[in-house]
């Protein structure tokens, strides 16, 4: 039950952002056992300005193409799990996008499953109280 939201520069065809959205879903359902059908994603395209980031944060050498990708999903995935959904997107985006790994970064933020609404108003995944 990931969400994901992809921040990217502004200027991509729609065939592109869908390449982008198909790859990460790819990764989640490869490494994190996400269904296919879990599938949640807001693609938001930035202009010129908007996206701020230090070129050589950590020593990577990042190009004006930076995408940030966060993920929120509920908690409970090992370490090496984790690590291997980071290793696929950037595979994935590079195989089938073009992207450079250097561009890709990853925010991962973790919750419970009691804090999720479908739809309805109705947090399904609750344990009743």
């Amino acid at each position: 039950m990931p969400f994901i939201r992809i921040d990217l520069h502004e200027g991509k065809p729609a065939e592109e952002l869908s390449v982008i959205s198909r790859s990460i879903q790819q990764a989640m359902v490869e490494t994190i056992d996400v269904l296919e059908d879990d599938y949640f994603q807001v693609i938001t395209p930035h202009a010129p300005g908007e996206l701020l980031y230090d070129r050589h944060y950590m020593n990577i050498d990042r190009s004006g193409e930076q995408i940030f990708i966060q993920i929120t999903m509920k908690e409970g995935r090992s370490l090496r799990k984790k690590r291997a959904l980071f290793a696929r997107i950037a595979e994935l985006l590079q195989a089938n996008a073009g992207v450079r790994p250097q561009d890709v970064m990853v925010i991962l933020t973790e919750n419970k499953q009691e804090n999720w609404s479908f739809g309805h108003g109705i947090a399904q995944l609750a344990a009743e109280e």
